[in-house]
């Protein structure tokens, strides 16, 4: 009889987990850790091609040294800061993006005093890597809006009832998310 209640209680305990949204969270979160991990690929695209269109840069403007340079401190602070999948949190998000933000504000600064070089916005390599670099930021808004959808349907399932029940039983938090940076909403002013 003890036995048989035993087998009965592991049974109905099998079946809870089931229906109590564990699994859910689980494939959910890892969802999220897949999404970060190309949120952070394309991020590591662009900064495997900065080195080239720096040297690209460096040969018809020596004396642009101080722009050249802070894109490759910029590129150096941001590919140094990681962020641990499985702590996601709105802090960890708002730092990597800080050190991004800083590196994209680094390269517009560098692709602003090319303007100055006729040639070299002719040169087919500076055309080519300049369309790489345009085509790496747009994967990375399409990663980071991909990234934000998954970190959306993830917290709507920890957050409700009654998976946020088993959610603070399990350690399931809820994850951050990119933010548009400061200022964004207005349209920056062109001048020539």
């Amino acid at each position: 009889m003890k036995r048989l209640l035993i087998v009965f209680v592991g049974l109905l305990t099998a079946l809870s987990f089931s229906s109590c949204g564990y699994n859910t969270m689980v494939s959910k979160d890892e969802n999220v850790k897949g999404k970060w991990a190309q949120v952070e690929n394309a991020y590591q695209r662009r900064a495997d091609l900065i080195p080239n269109l720096v040297n690209t840069v460096k040969g018809a403007a020596q004396h642009e040294q101080g722009t050249l340079t802070a894109v490759t401190e910029a590129r150096a602070k941001a590919t140094s800061v990681q962020v641990d999948p499985n702590n996601l949190s709105e802090e960890a998000i708002a730092n990597f993006q800080q050190n991004q933000d800083g590196l994209s504000q680094a390269i517009g600064r560098l692709l602003v005093s090319v303007e100055a070089y006729p040639d070299l916005k002719a040169n087919a390599n500076f055309q080519e890597l300049q369309a790489q670099l345009e085509g790496t930021e747009n994967r990375i808004s399409v990663e980071r809006r991909a990234y934000n959808e998954a970190v959306q349907d993830y917290n709507t399932t920890v957050r409700s009832f009654p998976n946020n029940i088993m959610a603070g039983i399990f350690g399931f938090k809820a994850k951050g998310t990119f933010k548009a940076t400061e200022g964004s909403d207005k349209a920056p002013t062109v001048q020539f």
